[in-house]
């Protein structure tokens, strides 16, 4: 899958699937969805950043968050990076910093 070019926005919306650009913080205190940053929601997740695990556990992470299983996330790029897209296929569940659609 082909990365959309988000430069205004940190979220659009693709049909049914969410776009997300993802400013990602590992090895946090705690796992949380933050405020926007410019362009870029930031995550926070206690995971270590070796390998990709880190994304790894935010994406199960945020699959809880949006009321989808993990499967239903894709890393479009960033998977070793702090700067991530993920597009997340029908949503059931939105953080207040993301409107529907």
């Amino acid at each position: 899958m082909k990365a959309r070019d988000l430069e205004c926005i940190f979220y659009e919306w693709d049909s049914d699937v969410l776009v997300l650009n993802i400013l990602g913080t590992p090895a946090a205190k705690r796992d949380v969805i933050g405020k926007v940053r410019g362009n870029q929601l930031k995550v926070s997740v206690k995971a270590q950043p070796e390998g990709g695990r880190a994304t790894d556990y935010m994406v199960s992470f945020l699959a809880k968050e949006f009321g989808v299983s993990a499967s239903n996330i894709e890393v479009v790029y960033g998977r070793e990076s702090i700067h991530k897209q993920l597009r997340i296929k029908a949503p059931k569940k939105l953080p207040k910093v993301i409107e529907y659609k």
